[in-house]
């Protein structure tokens, strides 16, 4: 039982973004739209200070705007979810991401999360980034 849980909690891990101007350096960067999401996607480069880890990063951002506490955490949780079981075959090694949740990700099927966020990420990689 032991192995079960250790691999469980090794396969889902998602390492996410902390500060600030890693938030705003992504919005530089490709952006694709779903109904429950949208995705916002850069490569990191050399520019960073700190440990220079390749594997992909992302950060969630919830407003206050689409509900209060219980369902902003919920709807952290589904898109983290649904970034641990896609990152590993979809998400780039030397990317930053932010998924920024719309109000349709509390309710929307988990099997459409998925897809969406395998699809947006998909689009953000062939995307030419934009300038700002």
């Amino acid at each position: 039982m032991a192995k079960a849980g250790v691999m469980k909690g090794s396969s889902s891990r998602v390492t996410t973004l902390k500060r600030r101007t890693e938030f705003q350096r992504v919005r530089k960067g490709a952006r694709h739209a779903t109904p429950a999401f949208v995705l916002e996607a850069r490569a990191r480069g050399g520019e960073l200070p700190g440990p220079s880890s390749d594997e992909p990063r992302f950060g969630f951002t919830i407003t206050r705007q689409v509900g209060k506490a219980v369902e902003r955490n919920r709807m952290r949780r589904r898109l983290k979810a649904a970034v641990g079981g896609v990152a590993a075959h979809h998400a780039r090694s030397g990317f930053d991401y932010v998924l920024i949740a719309r109000r349709p990700a509390l309710t929307a099927a988990f099997s459409t999360l998925v897809a969406d966020l395998a699809r947006a990420l998909e689009r953000v990689h062939r995307a030419p980034p934009r300038g700002r």
